[in-house]
């Protein structure tokens, strides 16, 4: 595709939609005997606003928002766990190489917290460069740096999230199977960091509803618990981006 055919694309995109997968998953510790004590639910919306059509030195605006919840619905009174918050600024560029589409480029600028407070805060702040790479609407891979700044109350948290993550999401079966594959390694020389995949299979060929298997295993999950490791294999539904994942 050439640049005309990539700005029609952003452009003609709703400026609402849908930025990160929207999910709901329920599921097992799998380092710990199924009762309604270990078993969650964990469900995440996620949605991206443009800012406007013209691109400001060839980067469009976006502004984000991310909330991620872990819910203990089998326990008597179904409390919520934890809930991550993660509003953002977004700059993306298209890039192109002998003016054919080659990638994206992005800036941001985000914060994430639980919303609490005394012992239980934890928050991070970040300014990040990310580049994702289309290889064809089937293969696509994303690489992701990060910088954390104003960190005094949770100053550990590199530690187990490091300074960034890889992305890959692979589209088999006529696109109705999904493989999404994320690594993190943490800042140290050691075993922190954590492995999220996920095989989603659409229901119908028009459809933007898919069946998931996903299965976590590292640290940070949640802010509330980022220094514990855990694995967690959970199901549910999934809805995608429509279009390319530009993050």
């Amino acid at each position: 595709m050439d640049k005309d055919s990539i700005e029609k694309i952003i452009t003609g995109l709703p400026a609402f939609s849908i930025y990160k997968d929207n999910y709901f998953v329920t599921g097992v510790d799998l380092g710990e005997t199924p009762s309604r004590n270990t078993m969650d639910a964990k469900f995440q919306f996620s949605f991206k606003q443009r800012l406007s059509n013209k691109p400001s030195g060839g980067f469009y605006p976006y502004l984000t928002y991310t909330q991620k919840s872990f819910w203990k619905v089998y326990k008597a009174s179904s409390p919520f766990e934890e809930s991550n918050y993660n509003p953002g600024l977004m700059l993306l560029k298209p890039v192109f190489k002998d003016k054919r589409f080659f990638g994206v480029l992005i800036l941001g600028l985000e914060h994430e917290s639980n919303g609490r407070d005394s012992i239980y805060s934890r928050s991070l702040n970040t300014v990040s460069l990310g580049f994702t790479r289309i290889f064809s609407p089937r293969l696509i891979l994303s690489l992701k740096a990060w910088m954390p700044f104003l960190i005094d109350n949770n100053p550990s948290l590199p530690r187990y999230i490091g300074y960034g993550e890889g992305h890959l999401q692979w589209v088999l079966g006529k696109d109705r199977l999904f493989f999404d594959l994320t690594l993190r390694k943490g800042a140290d020389w050691d075993f922190k960091g954590s492995v999220n995949t996920g095989v989603s299979y659409r229901i119908s060929k028009k459809a933007n509803q898919l069946i998931t298997l996903q299965w976590w295993q590292g640290y940070s999950e949640s802010l509330i618990d980022f220094k514990s490791e855990r694995g967690m294999l959970r199901v549910g539904f999934i809805i995608k981006p429509t279009f390319y994942r530009f993050y």
